[in-house]
This record gives structure tokens, C-alpha cells and sequence, in this order.
């Protein structure tokens, strides 16, 4: 199967092992075979992974790098516990991420991953407003 991927001038792209950086205009790639390919914006550094559902998403794209779950699985198991033991809302979304994680079908399980930091964002984005504090600290009253 092809996959077409647009890059913008300058954007960056994994493919496999090896990242490949556009040049000065618009590309159009066509890929094929079955490397992960991640682009620049969907790719989560170490250090950024600062949240529960972040850290999920980070290990997921891991496994999907690799195309192993074996090296991160326990560490895997262990943050989803840890998550749906915070927030119980997480779990329809941790659910459909086991169930791509235990069929192999690793890039769609990082897609739900996506989905899952939104929804954790959402989380935090009500307690703030309910505690009435704002995104940089401050009281609202």
C-alpha cells in the first residue's frame, strides 16, 4: 500500500530510522513498503511527555518505531493502570488503544493516543475553570 504524504517547505519526516528533512517548496512523497513513517508535528519528544496521557502516547509511538510492543509493554500496562485509576473517562479511549496495541495495528493505536491527550487537555482545561484558576497560574477571583 502507497502512502502519499504532502510536506511543507522545510518540514521534517521519519521514515524507518532515518529523518528526512524537505527542502525550500511544497513535496509530494508516495512510500512504500512498511517503515513507520511519523511526521515532525506527531512526533513527541522525551521530555515533553509531561502528562499520564502523554507519557501513553509517548510509549505507543515507541512501539510503533520499533513495530514491537515487547521492550515497553510493562511500562505501557503500567501508565494505562495509572491513568484510569486518575481519571475514569479515560478508559473507552485506553480500551480502544489496548485493543490496536494487541492486534498489531500500532499507527492506529498512536492515532487514539492523539485522541487521548485531547481529551486528558479537556480534563485539565474543567478543573482549572472550576477551581478558577487560570492557564498561568493566576486566580480568577
Amino acid at each position: 500500500m502507497t502512502l502519499k504524504v504532502e510536506l511543507k517547505p522545510g518540514e521534517r519526516i521519519v521514515i524507518g530510522r532515518s529523518v528526512v528533512t524537505n527542502g525550500a517548496a511544497r513535496t509530494q512523497l508516495l512510500i512504500d513498503g512498511g517503515d513507520p513513517v511519523l511526521r515532525e508535528r506527531d512526533i513527541l519528544q522525551e521530555r515533553d511527555a509531561d502528562t499520564p496521557a502523554k507519557r501513553i502516547y509517548y510509549t505507543v509511538q515507541m512501539m510503533y518505531m520499533a513495530g514491537s510492543i515487547e521492550k515497553v509493554s510493562k511500562i505501557y500496562s503500567a501508565l494505562t493502570r495509572d491513568a484510569v485509576k486518575a481519571a475514569p473517562s479515560m478508559l473507552p479511549l485506553i480500551d480502544r488503544i489496548n485493543n490496536h496495541v494487541l492486534t498489531g495495528a500500532l499507527y492506529k493505536a498512536l492515532r487514539e493516543a492523539r485522541s487521548l491527550v485531547a481529551h486528558e487537555k479537556g480534563i485539565f482545561e474543567h478543573a482549572e475553570r472550576s477551581a478558577g484558576v487560570r492557564a498561568d497560574g493566576a486566580n480568577d477571583g
